[in-house]
C-alpha cells in the first residue's frame, strides 16, 4: 500500500460531498468546490520585475446589515496578507484571515488524525473491493491506523488501496481563500474590492532579432513572457507590466503561515551599453517606471507561461564589431578568438524607437538557402531610449588576437620624471616643475598580433585593460603606439586595428608605468 507521504493519488474524497457554509457567511462565495467556476470579479493585475505583483479584484456581493464574514476564494496562495486593502460602501473591515491550508492528500490525512475514514482495498487478482473503517492515529513518519482491535501501518507495498473521507476537515480549502469579517450599516448588493500584493507572478522581456549582414540591418520583435506560480488562475484580467524594481522593504513577515522562498537573484545583464540614452519613450510612466499595458484582457493561468508581443520593428541599422579585451601583461601562448558583437541604437531616429525592458536578445541570420539560423544571444538591463548597445553573439571563428610582452625593463626615476612635467600652484602662481622621486618605474613593450582568415577585411577593437591601479598609478604613459589609440577611461585604452582579408596586422605599444 502506498502511504500518503509518497503517493498523492492514494486518497480520494467521497463523491457527492456538499459543504454547507457557516451561518452568517456570504453564500455566493464557495471555496469548498475545487471544480467550481472562479469566484473572481473584475480583476486587474499589475506585474513588476523582482517577483512582486499587485492584484485588484472587484466583486458584486450581497451584504446583510451588521457583522458578517465574507469569503473571497481564488486569491493568490502567495498573498502577502498584511498588504490587503478592502473597500465597500457602508461597510468597514473588522478582521481578516487567510486560509492557506489547501486541500491536498497529505493535508487531508493530517487533519484526519483522531477521525475515522474508510480504507478501500482492491484484490489485484479478482478486482473485488473490501472496505474497512479505520481510525487515523498518527501521520508522523507514516500513517498509523486502528482497524478494529489491530494497529496497522500503511505501507508502500504497491497494493491498490485508497482512503475515502466522509467530509472535508475544517480549515482546509480547495482554493486559496481570504476571509474578511465586516460590519455593514446597510443591507443590499454592491461592489466590494480587495487589493493585495503577491509573489509568484513575474514577467520578463524576450527579443527575437533577424540580422541581415549584407544590408547592415536587423528586424526585432519583442515578447513579454508572463509566468504564474501563485496557485491561482486570474481570469480575463486587465494586465499592466511595469519595467522597474520597486523596493518592497522586506520579503516576508511570517504572518498567517505564509513563508514563500525569497526570489532568485536577478541574472546580471551582459550586454554592453556604449552610451546611455537620453530620449523619452512614448509610453505611460508611473513614478520612475515605464508601463507596458497589454492591449486586451488576458487569462493568466496558474503554472503557465504566456507570451505577448509588444514590439515589432524592421530595418534598424546595425553593425558587426569584433573585439578583445586583455588584462595587463597578457602574454598568450596561443591566439585567442575575438568576440563577435552586434551594435545598434534604440533612438527614435534610426533605431528601435523604444525603451527596452530587461531581457534576453536572441539573434538569427539567414544561411545561403535563406533559412534563419541562431547565431547567439545576450542579456540587456532596463535601457532608456536613445542608447547605443553592443551585444555579444559569440566568438569569431576566423579572427584572433595573440598578445605578447616583448620587453619589460626597469627605468630610473629621473628618466621617468623627464617624460612629463607637473603643474603646481604656489602663492597663486602657476609653475611647471620637474619631479624627481626615487621610485621604481617600468617600460613595457607589448605586441598584439591580429589575424583574419575571412575573405574580406575587418576592423578589430583591441582593448588593453588593467591600467588603473589606484591614485598612485594614474600617471602611466603610452609613449609609443603603431596605431593611434583612444583612452576609454583610466583603466582601458582601445585601438581600432584594420586587418586585411586573409591577412594580419601587428599592433605595438610601449607603456611607462609605476607597476
Amino acid at each position: 500500500m502506498k502511504h500518503w507521504g509518497i503517493s498523492a493519488g492514494l486518497f480520494a474524497l467521497a463523491g457527492g460531498l456538499v459543504i454547507a457554509p457557516p451561518v452568517g457567511t456570504a453564500t455566493a462565495q464557495d471555496a469548498s468546490d475545487p471544480t467550481g467556476k472562479s469566484q473572481q470579479g473584475d480583476v486587474a493585475v499589475t506585474i513588476y520585475n523582482g517577483d512582486i505583483a499587485l492584484v485588484q479584484d472587484v466583486r458584486e456581493l450581497s451584504f446583510p446589515r451588521g457583522r458578517t464574514r465574507i469569503e473571497f476564494p481564488d486569491v493568490s496562495s502567495r498573498i502577502r496578507p498584511e498588504t490587503l486593502s478592502f473597500s465597500a460602501d457602508n461597510t468597514g473591515i473588522v478582521e481578516q484571515n487567510f486560509d492557506f491550508d489547501l486541500l491536498t492528500p497529505s493535508k487531508l490525512m493530517e487533519k484526519a488524525v483522531g477521525e475515522t475514514i474508510t480504507l478501500v482495498r482492491t484484490n489485484p487478482a479478482t478486482g473485488a473491493e473490501t472496505r474497512e473503517r479505520a481510525k487515523v492515529l498518527s501521520v508522523a513518519g507514516g500513517v498509523v491506523v486502528q482497524i478494529g482491535d489491530r494497529i496497522e501501518v500503511l505501507r508502500d507495498d504497491g497494493l491498490p488501496v485508497r482512503a475515502v473521507f466522509d467530509r472535508v476537515p475544517d480549515g482546509l480549502r480547495a482554493r486559496p481563500t481570504l476571509s474578511v469579517t465586516v460590519d455593514s450599516t446597510a443591507s443590499g448588493r454592491r461592489p466590494a474590492s480587495i487589493r493585495y500584493l503577491t509573489t509568484g507572478l513575474g514577467w520578463n522581456a524576450d527579443y527575437v532579432s533577424l540580422y541581415d549582414e549584407g544590408s547592415g540591418t536587423l528586424d526585432m520583435q519583442g515578447w513579454v513572457t508572463l509566468t504564474n506560480n501563485t496557485g491561482t488562475t486570474f481570469e480575463d484580467a486587465k494586465t499592466v507590466l511595469v519595467a522597474g524594481d520597486p523596493s518592497t522593504g522586506r520579503s516576508n513577515n511570517g504572518r498567517g503561515g505564509y513563508a514563500p522562498p525569497p526570489p532568485p537573484p536577478r541574472r546580471p545583464a551582459q550586454g554592453t551599453v556604449r552610451s546611455i540614452g537620453t530620449e523619452t519613450a512614448d509610453r505611460e510612466r508611473l513614478a520612475d517606471y515605464y508601463l507596458y499595458p497589454l492591449d486586451a484582457r488576458t487569462t493568466i493561468a496558474n503554472a503557465q507561461t504566456k507570451q505577448v508581443s509588444f514590439m515589432d520593428v524592421q530595418g534598424v541599422p546595425a553593425r558587426k564589431i569584433y573585439a578583445r579585451t586583455l588584462p595587463w601583461l597578457a602574454s598568450d601562448s596561443d591566439p585567442l578568438q575575438v568576440e563577435s558583437r552586434l551594435a545598434f541604437i534604440s533612438s527614435r531616429q534610426g533605431g528601435l524607437g523604444d525603451a527596452l525592458p530587461a531581457g534576453t536578445v536572441r539573434f538569427y541570420q539567414r544561411d545561403a538557402q535563406g533559412t534563419p539560423q541562431f547565431i547567439g544571444e545576450d542579456r540587456i538591463d532596463h535601457t532608456p531610449m536613445g542608447s547605443e548597445m553592443s551585444l555579444k553573439l559569440g566568438d569569431a571563428f576566423d579572427i584572433s588576437v595573440q598578445a605578447a610582452v616583448t620587453a619589460r625593463d626597469r627605468i630610473a626615476s629621473d628618466e621617468y620624471a623627464r617624460s612629463a612635467r607637473y603643474r603646481v600652484i604656489t602663492d597663486g602662481d602657476v609653475q611647471e616643475i620637474e619631479v624627481q622621486r626615487a621610485q621604481t618605474f617600468y617600460r613595457t613593450a607589448m605586441q598584439y598580433r591580429v589575424t583574419n582568415a575571412k575573405p574580406q577585411p575587418v576592423t578589430v577593437d583591441v582593448v588593453q585593460a588593467g591600467l588603473d591601479r589606484g591614485w598612485w598609478s594614474q600617471d602611466f604613459r603610452v609613449v609609443s603606439e603603431s596605431i593611434e589609440g583612444e583612452q576609454v577611461n583610466l583603466d582601458k585604452r582601445q585601438w581600432s586595428v584594420p586587418v586585411p582579408a586573409n591577412g594580419e596586422t601587428v599592433l605595438t605599444v610601449v607603456y611607462e608605468t609605476r607597476y
